[in-house]
């Protein structure tokens, strides 16, 4: 067998089930999760029919570059939401099944394992960035989030010598767990970092149509128009119609960004098999192509979390993040109760699920910058998530 997989960790619901295992939760109340990131909006309707009215699809063989049709929504849809110019449908966009598997295939892509490779990584993170960079040959280097600034990485943090090790720099903006956005600052450091150094950018925005404010959350591929980089050098951005369009199931995302790394990246796709089903190529079109349901779908979660935040801060140490459907809250200022003693408490009193922010991270540099922490997913229908909030509130009131 492979030995780098002794190298991955189980994965963070893994360790909340073992958390939880010993645990008869409360049964006089219904269970409520807000655990998983999984949205549970409805899928719109003009979706569904799209999916059953191309199941002719099924007959015939897609090829791994997609249709052209799907490239050019997808530019389209690139051009529109980040006023960029011309995007190459042909050459500039290719389109994957879901944004965690094409995060995954990339490091595959770009990594020589050959030497003392690294890869650059946000902490807390997804863990599909760590496992990609053990399984490509490579070791994760983890640079912490500083509350201090919005939970930016700090780059100025990394050592001189680390950074011409680096080949691969993930980062994710709006950010799973913190819903910060990276600003153009932020965008530009890492530019020209990635010039100085080589390294390849890949840029997990999934959750970019999900925001609070008026303004849009800032993309890589607009940051680096805006700052004159043609052609997007070392750049991919990804992006899935998951929680865009409430379809997680269809498991449907783009690549976009450096022609050249996505000539390459397509050319390792080939061989591992990871074409789109025809039916669902053409249900993408539909769905990137509209965007009234996706204004109906941020306008639900903009409601829950105006009603929910407040409510929350009364007892936790919480804000209203820029993006994303999470609430990344601190919880040890309550008799010092530790992330896992929280959810545990809370599961086995109230039956209802988060998760610790502990094991969203690594210690690194002499700190879990998860640790203390809980993540609550608002991806429920509102009165879902205002019972658990209300089940939250009394908890954490008792523990005070």
């Amino acid at each position: 067998m492979n030995p780098l997989l002794n190298k991955l960790q189980p994965y963070p619901f893994e360790k909340l089930r073992k958390l939880f295992s010993d645990i008869t939760p409360n049964a006089a109340y219904p269970a409520i999760s807000l655990g998983i990131g999984e949205p549970k909006h409805p899928t719109p309707v003009f979706i569904r029919q799209a999916v059953t009215d191309n199941l002719g699809g099924l007959a015939n063989y897609p090829s791994t570059i997609g249709s052209e049709a799907l490239r050019s929504a997808i530019a389209g849809w690139l051009e529109r939401r980040y006023n960029l110019p011309k995007i190459d449908a042909a050459s500039q966009v290719l389109p994957v099944n879901g944004s965690r598997e094409a995060l995954f295939a990339l490091a595959q892509t770009v990594i020589d394992p050959t030497g003392d490779a690294l890869v650059m990584c946000p902490n807390p993170f997804y863990q599909i960035y760590e496992g990609a960079a053990y399984l490509a040959g490579a070791q994760p280097y983890f640079v912490n989030s500083d509350p201090a600034r919005n939970f930016a990485p700090d780059y100025k943090s990394v050592p001189a010598d680390v950074w011409p090790r680096v080949q691969l720099l993930y980062i994710c903006s709006p950010g799973n767990p913190t819903g910060a956005v990276l600003t153009l600052d932020d965008w530009k450091e890492l530019f020209e970092l990635s010039d100085r150094y080589g390294f390849v950018i890949a840029a997990d925005e999934c959750y970019s149509e999900i925001y609070f404010k008026t303004e849009a959350p800032l993309g890589g591929l607009e940051a680096a128009h805006k700052l004159g980089r043609t052609g997007f050098p070392r750049l991919i951005a990804f992006s899935s119609l998951s929680k865009r369009s409430n379809v997680p199931g269809m498991r449907s995302g783009f690549v976009a960004g450096d022609a050249e790394v996505l000539k390459n990246f397509l050319l390792y796709r080939t061989y591992h098999g990871s074409a789109m089903s025809p039916s669902i190529q053409a249900a993408s079109v539909t769905a990137w192509s509209d965007e009234e349901h996706v204004a109906e779908n941020r306008a639900k979660y903009v409601a829950k979390f105006s009603q929910i935040t407040p409510m929350l801060q009364e007892v936790l140490d919480v804000q209203l993040p820029d993006a994303g459907f999470y609430l990344w809250a601190k919880v040890d200022q309550h008799g010092g109760i530790s992330d896992t003693d929280y959810a545990r408490r809370l599961y086995a009193e109230y039956n209802v699920t988060v998760l610790p922010g502990s094991y969203l991270a690594r210690e690194a540099h002499g700190v879990n910058p998860g640790q203390n922490r809980i993540r609550m997913a608002l991806v429920a229908e509102v009165d879902e998530c205002f019972e658990a909030a209300k089940r939250i509130v009394e908890f954490t009131k008792k523990l005070s």
